[in-house]
């Protein structure tokens, strides 16, 4: 199994406001890895003035959402009043759960860069009522392996364990490959994973990857084998297979059409969610809500 070709999805482009983006994941031939059910990949960009993070006051329910930079800044603030600073290295995670508020965006003082990527942890039915709270962390655990080192972003690896709050088996790390080194990660045999090329180059057991692709590696793999020639960096997700079918429509995760309805007509009727007061502009409004059929 562990030499079994990855199956290789293209990115969707599409616009954050006025924020170029490729959408990863979800596909229409995957909807999910572990329990990830979403991922944007933004940048690298550079800019002289201007906020092209300016993200307005939307809500968020039934899931997680992680946002991770490889270069700038971006200000999380929330309905609960919860802030944060984003900066490479640092992890925001804000849990949904029921309801939640936030916006997002690039601050008055800034480097002129933004590259990053947000990812959707998907809760179980189990947590997906959980109150509403947000987490930043100023610093995650690093692990120097030969040939690269790791930022782990969610759950374990090689002895180490993030301190963000986690629902399901999970697993989420940056990684930085050396230049002209070949690496052996190891992998959980129970877990999926998949492997996005952030920046530089890099093979995965002999098979090139292009950037800002989702290369799914399946289960059962307990390694993957990485080389780079010039250096990479790279995300790796995985988890285990979530086993409970979920109904994802605009920012929301649920089980149901009419929990859809019912949660939007909150947000429209401005209920649950709260409002994010430092922002200075209008909300966003949901979309027309049309036909949706179940899970």
């Amino acid at each position: 199994m562990d030499d079994a070709p990855l199956e290789q999805y293209a990115p969707h482009a599409t616009l954050l406001g006025e924020l170029p983006i490729r959408r990863l994941l979800p596909v229409r031939q995957r909807r999910l890895v572990g329990p990830w059910c979403f991922l944007d990949r933004y940048g690298p960009l550079t800019f002289a003035g201007g906020k092209p993070m300016d993200v307005a006051p939307h809500p968020h329910a039934g899931l997680q959402t992680v946002t991770w930079l490889l270069d700038g800044e971006v200000v999380h603030h929330d309905s609960l009043g919860g802030e944060g600073l984003i900066r490479p290295g640092a992890l925001s995670l804000m849990t949904a759960g029921s309801g939640i508020a936030h916006a997002e965006e690039s601050p008055g003082e800034n480097s002129g860069k933004l590259n990053g990527v947000q990812l959707w942890v998907a809760l179980p039915d189990a947590h997906r009522h959980t109150a509403a709270h947000y987490e930043h962390h100023a610093e995650m655990p690093q692990l120097e392996l030969p040939g690269c080192r790791i930022n782990l972003i969610a759950g374990e690896m090689a002895g180490q364990v993030s301190p963000a709050q986690a629902y399901s088996p999970i697993l989420g790390a940056s990684i930085t490959v050396d230049r002209g080194r070949e690496v052996e990660l190891p992998l959980q045999g129970a877990f999926e994973h998949a492997v996005v090329l952030l920046t530089g180059d890099l093979s995965v057991e002999g098979q090139e990857l292009a950037r800002d692709t989702l290369y799914y590696a399946g289960t059962a793999r307990r390694q993957i084998g990485m080389r780079s020639r010039e250096g990479a960096r790279v995300l790796l997700i995985g988890g285990a297979p979530f086993g409970e079918t979920i109904l994802m429509w605009w920012n929301f995760v649920a089980r149901t059409p009419e929990e859809i309805a019912a949660v939007r007509l909150d947000w429209e009727e401005h209920r649950r969610f709260g409002d994010v007061k430092v922002y200075r502009g209008p909300r966003i409004s949901a979309p027309e809500l049309m036909h949706l059929r179940r899970s």
